[in-house]
Protein backbone atom coordinates (compact mmCIF):
# COMPACT_ATOMS: atom_id res chain seq x y z
CA UNK A 1 0.00 0.00 0.00
CA UNK A 2 1.20 3.01 -1.09
CA UNK A 3 1.17 6.35 0.96
CA UNK A 4 0.25 9.32 -0.08
CA UNK A 5 3.04 11.96 -1.50
CA UNK A 6 1.54 14.68 -0.03
CA UNK A 7 0.91 12.96 3.20
CA UNK A 8 4.61 12.23 3.21
CA UNK A 9 5.55 15.75 2.58
CA UNK A 10 3.53 16.82 5.83
CA UNK A 11 4.72 14.39 7.92
CA UNK A 12 8.91 15.32 6.64
CA UNK A 13 7.14 19.08 7.38
CA UNK A 14 6.31 18.33 10.91
CA UNK A 15 9.29 16.15 11.58
CA UNK A 16 11.44 19.22 10.66
CA UNK A 17 8.97 21.82 12.98
CA UNK A 18 8.89 19.54 15.98
CA UNK A 19 12.61 18.89 15.81
CA UNK A 20 13.37 23.07 15.76
CA UNK A 21 10.39 23.78 18.69
CA UNK A 22 12.00 20.81 20.89
CA UNK A 23 15.47 22.70 20.51
CA UNK A 24 13.40 25.91 21.28
CA UNK A 25 11.88 24.42 24.17
CA UNK A 26 15.19 22.82 25.65
CA UNK A 27 17.58 25.50 25.03
CA UNK A 28 15.14 28.84 25.76
CA UNK A 29 11.88 28.22 27.00
CA UNK A 30 11.94 25.74 29.74
CA UNK A 31 15.10 27.38 31.35
CA UNK A 32 13.46 30.86 31.44
CA UNK A 33 10.44 29.22 32.64
CA UNK A 34 12.39 27.34 35.28
CA UNK A 35 13.46 30.99 36.44
CA UNK A 36 10.59 32.39 36.37
CA UNK A 37 8.67 29.80 38.36
CA UNK A 38 11.77 30.21 40.96
CA UNK A 39 11.13 33.90 41.42
CA UNK A 40 7.09 33.91 41.68
CA UNK A 41 7.43 30.65 44.29
CA UNK A 42 10.10 32.94 46.32
CA UNK A 43 7.09 35.68 46.07
CA UNK A 44 8.17 38.02 43.10
CA UNK A 45 6.03 39.44 40.58
CA UNK A 46 6.21 39.12 36.90
CA UNK A 47 8.00 41.53 34.80
CA UNK A 48 6.47 43.07 31.37
CA UNK A 49 9.52 40.83 29.85
CA UNK A 50 8.13 37.77 31.70
CA UNK A 51 4.47 38.71 31.00
CA UNK A 52 5.30 39.29 26.78
CA UNK A 53 7.47 35.95 26.75
CA UNK A 54 4.32 34.41 28.07
CA UNK A 55 2.20 36.03 25.63
CA UNK A 56 4.62 34.53 22.72
CA UNK A 57 4.68 31.06 23.94
CA UNK A 58 0.64 31.39 23.81
CA UNK A 59 0.29 32.93 20.36
CA UNK A 60 3.19 29.91 19.39
CA UNK A 61 0.82 27.10 21.21
CA UNK A 62 -2.31 28.21 19.12
CA UNK A 63 -0.52 28.28 15.95
CA UNK A 64 0.64 25.00 16.86
CA UNK A 65 -2.42 23.21 17.70
CA UNK A 66 -2.66 21.39 14.17
CA UNK A 67 1.05 20.18 14.41
CA UNK A 68 0.12 18.58 17.77
CA UNK A 69 -3.36 17.30 16.39
CA UNK A 70 -1.56 15.47 13.31
CA UNK A 71 1.42 14.46 16.05
CA UNK A 72 -0.68 13.35 18.88
CA UNK A 73 2.78 11.29 20.84
CA UNK A 74 3.60 14.92 21.99
CA UNK A 75 0.43 15.34 23.55
CA UNK A 76 1.37 14.74 26.86
CA UNK A 77 4.58 16.56 26.23
CA UNK A 78 2.52 19.34 25.57
CA UNK A 79 0.41 19.20 28.43
CA UNK A 80 3.33 19.63 31.10
CA UNK A 81 4.75 22.41 29.46
CA UNK A 82 1.46 24.18 29.61
CA UNK A 83 0.96 22.83 33.28
CA UNK A 84 4.29 24.52 33.97
CA UNK A 85 3.21 28.07 32.29
CA UNK A 86 -0.50 27.68 33.95
CA UNK A 87 1.65 27.30 37.20
CA UNK A 88 3.62 30.74 36.61
CA UNK A 89 0.91 32.50 35.84
CA UNK A 90 -1.17 31.59 38.46
CA UNK A 91 1.75 32.54 41.34
CA UNK A 92 2.60 35.43 39.65
CA UNK A 93 -1.29 36.41 39.72
CA UNK A 94 -1.26 35.55 43.66
CA UNK A 95 2.11 37.57 43.93
CA UNK A 96 0.67 40.79 42.16
CA UNK A 97 -2.51 40.80 44.96
CA UNK A 98 -0.32 39.94 47.75
CA UNK A 99 1.97 43.48 46.91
Amino acid sequence: MNRDPTIMDQDKKDAGTIAALMIRMQEYRLPRAKRMLERVDSGEKLSDSDIAFLNRVYEDSRNTESLIKRNPEYNDLVVRFIDLYTEIVTKGVENEKSA
